[in-house]
């Protein structure tokens, strides 16, 4: 099978920031005239949008690399991009013999001109485009859409680098510090995308708190958001990723209060849960703001649902600062956790840092944490029994029985506002609901991390987008 000029295949790894980042590629390819191909085979070009955050991933997109490399024929031409590349540029090429080209994060939108370069070059050499001090957005976009669409849903990056200290994460150096994207770009993409019957828009940074810090905007996320809503009115859901300590402000709050749209729910990294370990991750470590903030948040949105992450084993880890996340975890009853395992990263301040955590007490640890997270997740799901829900329908699925054998019963997989794509739990609905729209269901059933539930078929109640409605709970203003 011949590859065919002007044809690429783009494999994308990594988190919804690179897919999008993927999707730009794509585009200014196809700008120039190139178009996509599914099988390696054909494509002239093959491209490896890499993720260099952890271990696993890294590990990930070399072996994807290395696979391409070696088999590619007369003609073809293999690309690294994204955050491996800009990480560990000319050093890619020893671990992938090869590889044709590498391009960074920072100037995605150069990738037709490196290929150019590539097609005309007179030696085998690999051709590197890695500046450090470019930046990525806003600037030289190349009139390309900054979304990914997946089904009913789509991201928009708002965003891209990060000014904060942390300690143990290498994205300011992959990324550069942050870069706002013009409001009047991002609205724009709203339109488009409520155009295109998108139901679910997710807007994501590496600290979507700290949008507008660099255009000399104040509670440039609350501004955003306004505008978003505005322009965009007939988009259900908007959610937030991705939010900063400390920079949740009271504007923000009362904007996620007030939009129907805007929906309760709060993806906030809070890292751990001790001032000691904060400290030495360079993090916001004022306990007593997290306690007051969730508190006031919870009181103003009612049906809040909050999601964070930790690390554990962490250098300098000690008991007692573990014991300290542990009855953080236990006091704010947090919806969704997500946990990982501290991750040795090269020149980050934490990798030369004493008292390394073992890999077993890491383990061990990490264990402890998520069975104390499962139960509260349990009781904060079995809360939801009774409720009717908005569930936004993404496939349907045949149930099985205790042996794995298909039962042939029909089911719905959707997800609710308390529930982000890829990253939290699915509610699963008896029957088959319309793929791509937003539907009530009425919940029965809760297990660790998803929801059971029946269509709701009590009348012409409109759930209104991201509310919850309990027995007794009806808003008589939503009947129509």
């Amino acid at each position: 099978m011949a590859a065919r000029k002007n044809s690429y295949y783009l494999l994308s790894l990594g988190c919804s920031k690179n897919t999008v980042d993927s999707e730009s590629i794509a585009q200014v390819l196809h700008q120039n005239g190139m178009r996509g191909v599914e099988n390696p085979k054909q494509a002239e070009v093959l491209i490896v949008n890499t993720c260099g955050f952890i271990d696993a991933a890294k590990q990930e997109s070399v072996d994807a690399l290395r696979e391409l490399a070696e088999r590619k024929r007369p003609g073809q031409m293999v690309i690294a991009a994204g955050c491996l590349s800009q990480r560990y540029g000319a050093n890619l090429v020893q671990e992938v013999p090869g590889l044709d080209g590498v391009i960074g994060t920072r100037r995605w939108m150069d990738i037709f001109d490196l290929v150019s370069r590539l097609r005309a070059r007179q030696h085998p050499e690999p051709l590197y485009h890695l500046p450090t001090d470019a930046k990525v957005v806003g600037l030289d976009e190349r009139g390309v859409l900054r979304t990914s669409v997946q089904g009913a849903s789509a991201y928009i990056k708002i965003a891209d680098g990060c000014r904060r200290p942390c300690a143990f994460c290498a994205i300011p150096k992959i990324k550069g510090t942050a870069v706002s994207r013009p409001v009047e770009s991002i609205v724009r993409e709203a339109v488009h995308l409520q155009g295109q019957g998108v139901k679910e828009i997710l807007l994501i940074a590496q600290d979507s708190t700290d949008y507008g810090y660099d255009l000399g905007l104040k509670d440039g996320l609350a501004h955003l958001l306004d505008k978003i809503v505005e322009a965009a009115p007939d988009v259900p859901w908007i959610r937030i990723m991705y939010a900063y300590p400390g920079y949740v402000t009271p504007r923000l709050m009362e904007t996620i209060a007030k939009h129907k749209q805007v929906l309760p729910y709060l993806d906030m990294p809070l890292q751990h849960g001790h001032r000691d370990t904060l400290l030495r991750m360079k993090r916001p470590a004022k306990i007593e703001w997290v306690y007051e903030t969730v508190g006031k948040l919870r009181a103003l949105i009612p049906n809040l649902a909050v999601r964070t992450t930790f690390i554990v084993g962490y250098p300098g880890e000690t008991d007692a600062e573990f014991d300290g996340l542990l009855q953080f975890v236990r006091d704010l009853q947090f919806d969704r956790v997500g946990a990982f395992k501290y991750s040795y990263e090269i020149g980050t301040p934490s990798a030369a840092l004493p008292d390394q955590v073992a890999d077993e007490v890491k383990q061990a640890r990490y264990e402890r944490l998520m069975e104390l997270q499962q139960g509260i997740s349990l009781a904060r799901n079995q809360a939801q029994v009774g409720k009717t829900l908005d569930i936004l329908v993404e496939g349907h699925g045949v149930s099985e029985d205790e042996d794995g054998n298909d039962t042939g019963a029909a089911l719905t997989l959707g997800r609710s506002y308390r529930d982000a794509p890829e990253i939290d739990g699915y509610v699963i609905v008896e029957g088959e609901l319309p793929v791509g729209e937003i539907v009530p269901v009425r919940i029965t059933g809760a297990t660790t991390y998803d929801l059971i539930a029946t269509p709701d078929t009590r009348g012409p109640t409109v759930i209104q987008p991201g509310k919850v409605y309990g027995e007794g709970m009806i808003d008589l203003d939503s009947i129509s």
